[in-house]
């Protein structure tokens, strides 16, 4: 337990409370509070100065803080009680594990209104960490030994946006000290120890206890975020023992001058860091909201469906025609895929009436503001005309970026886009792109960025070298003026070889562990541990589908782990003889769950696609402009 560290004050528990506190939390600082010791600190090894057990209820605290000279008891009731007739029922419940009575609990020498403040803030936490969920651990897999084992290194927080703290994490970083759980301990209780973040890899944190040096038998992975994580000085506000391990109990004689020396100066989580990874975890998405989702089975029209669940931010969305709930699509709640009701309206663009004539009980329109805006784009002057070329990432395949073509320009900054070679004759395979989306480039996009371009099926160009100077020329057309592309690239954070979670996207229902291949200004090649190359997927860095390593765990989400040898094998032959047929019944390829070999093919009706996820073009200006040919 500590006393005196003014940048410290209480944060969360793991315990439940009904109560809660109307103080306001002042925002997350930019940088960590620096532990001082401006007090007495007080350590609790069992037996040693400084800390008493109860020997009425089993307590352990400050010594000093105990009742009467001998320090045997932990109040004046448990004084009193030792005697009386409820000594025997006392003691029986302490050898049985049970908790201590609640008069026990006075531990510490404080001012009464400092107690009822901490207890009150205390109390609020606890309120604030019940609505959070349960993190979920996978089955079989283990992030921590999956990054030791190979020396991973994973994408920081700070690269997801979108994700929970993911805009206020802040200098999280190595050397970092927390309050945790200590487990190398045989009391009865639950007791802590302050441990140091040897090693990040997104949310989850490899500790390692304060006193062991370069020792790392006892190191051990946890989600930072997690319930059981707090910053240094939780305990002495909280009332909770700080108890060394163990394995190392012998080592020092004076715990108390070692944490202060070891802790002055140091770093620790910001007070109210529980508080804001609870806040950064509301959804403004509820259950039975309206919206607008692109029409699986036809790209090129939208249709109504219902949201059914919210999983960190990512919706499962029942198309309003399903009587059994079983049609079904998942985006994230910041997904260019869904729109308000009245968007396809507004824009011009192709929408399936339902047969639903009106609103069942309880469904309600999503507000408009909810849904993440693109950005403003100036059509007055220069503009995308139809027939224009361009590049794109095709949403059937998006391991490809294909030649395309500008099929309709609808309002707002949308483009209806098509796949040259391989379109529909109704145009029913057209896609909408924003003007500004991170998935369409310039002609010659690829060339200049040496990435394999997928040519026009059925003309010839499969077995020749693709030249767009030829190919403009032979279709009579223009190439999209470069100027028109957004190539703002942000600083991203990404690297080759980085770690994270990542939606299958041709099967968004399924996150994978996957791993950062190529980066091309702000286009990340994505690939799937465990699946082979052709499962790749281009994507964009801001993409609300990626997340860093332990979102999964964090929010409950299943995570599907790298796909086993014999998983791949079974299929490998025959998946390589099965070639894109460009239609409406396009069969794509399909991840499975980890439980299950990957199937073949996926259902006519059920193949699923993603569109560009971020409001901005990528690259430098001058790396869009096509070759000059004679």
């Amino acid at each position: 337990m500590f006393d005196g560290y003014d940048s410290c004050s209480e944060d969360t528990s793991s315990s439940s409370s009904s109560d809660e506190s109307e103080e306001e939390v002042a925002p997350l600082p930019s940088s960590l509070p620096i532990i001082k010791n401006n007090g007495q600190v007080y350590t609790y090894p069992d037996g040693k100065s400084g800390m008493a057990t109860c020997e009425m209820c089993g307590m352990v605290g400050v010594r000093d803080a105990f009742y009467s000279k001998t320090k045997r008891f932990c109040s004046v009731s448990c004084s009193r009680s030792y005697s009386s007739n409820s000594k025997k029922a006392s003691i029986l419940a302490r050898l049985q594990g049970k908790p201590p009575t609640k008069k026990a609990k006075v531990l510490q020498k404080q001012p009464l209104v400092a107690k009822l403040a901490a207890y009150a803030q205390y109390q609020a936490t606890l309120q604030n960490q019940a609505k959070t969920k349960t993190a979920v651990p996978v089955e079989g897999f283990s992030w921590g030994n999956y990054i030791n084992s190979n020396s991973f290194t994973a994408a920081p927080v700070t690269c997801f946006k979108h994700a929970p703290m993911g805009t206020c994490w802040g200098d999280i970083a190595e050397g970092v000290r927390v309050e945790v759980p200590n487990t190398d301990c045989s009391l009865p209780t639950k007791v802590f120890w302050i441990a140091g973040i040897v090693k990040l890899a997104g949310y989850n944190a490899l500790l390692r206890y304060e006193g062991f040096e370069n020792d790392s038998s006892l190191d051990f992975w946890c989600n930072i975020c997690g319930s059981d994580i707090h910053p240094v000085g939780w305990c002495a506000t909280s009332g909770k023992p700080l108890v060394p391990p163990r394995s190392i109990q012998h080592k020092y004689t004076n715990w108390k001058a070692f944490l202060v020396k070891r802790l002055t100066g140091a770093k620790t989580l910001p007070p109210d860091f529980s508080q804001k990874v609870s806040e950064s975890m509301q959804y403004p998405f509820k259950t039975s909201m309206r919206v607008e989702v692109v029409d699986k089975t036809h790209l090129c029209r939208t249709r109504v469906a219902v949201v059914d669940s919210v999983v960190g931010g990512r919706l499962r969305l029942v198309y309003e025609e399903s009587e059994d709930k079983t049609d079904d699509f998942w985006c994230h709640m910041y997904s260019p895929l869904i729109h308000h009701i009245g968007w396809s309206r507004s824009v011009g663009h192709r929408f399936k009436r339902s047969d639903i004539t009106k609103k069942q009980d309880g469904h309600f329109d999503a507000p408009p503001h909810l849904f993440m805006k693109v950005k403003e784009v100036d059509a007055a002057g220069e503009w995308f005309k139809e027939g224009m070329k361009l590049e794109a990432i095709d949403p059937l395949n998006l391991s490809a970026i294909c030649v395309a073509t500008i099929r309709k320009v609808l309002a707002d900054g949308y483009l209806m886009i098509g796949i040259d070679g391989s379109e529909a004759a109704d145009g029913s395979d057209w896609f909408c792109y924003h003007a500004t989306s991170p998935s369409i480039f310039p002609v010659g996009f690829c060339e200049i960025n040496m990435i394999e371009l997928t040519p026009p099926r059925g003309t010839g160009y499969a077995k020749l070298p693709f030249k767009w100077f030829d190919y403009l020329r032979e279709t009579d057309s223009i190439a999209a003026p470069v100027k028109l592309f957004n190539k703002e690239v942000p600083n991203h954070g990404f690297h080759v070889g980085m770690k994270l979670e990542a939606v299958d996207l041709m099967e968004p229902r399924l996150v994978c562990v996957a791993t950062v291949t190529r980066i091309i200004h702000r286009l990340l090649r994505i690939h799937f541990d465990g699946w082979e190359d052709e499962y790749d997927q281009w994507v964009d860095c801001e993409s609300p589908d990626l997340y860093p390593v332990g979102w999964c765990q964090l929010t409950g989400y299943q995570l599907q782990p790298p796909a086993l040898q014999s998983s791949r094998d079974s299929q490998s032959s025959s998946s390589k003889q099965k070639k894109k047929a460009k239609s409406q019944q396009y069969k794509g390829h399909k991840k499975m769950t980890s439980l299950q070999l990957k199937e073949e093919l996926l259902d006519g009706e059920e193949y699923s696609f993603l569109q560009g996820t971020s409001d901005q073009e990528s690259n430098g200006s001058a790396s869009y402009y096509i070759k000059q040919e004679p």
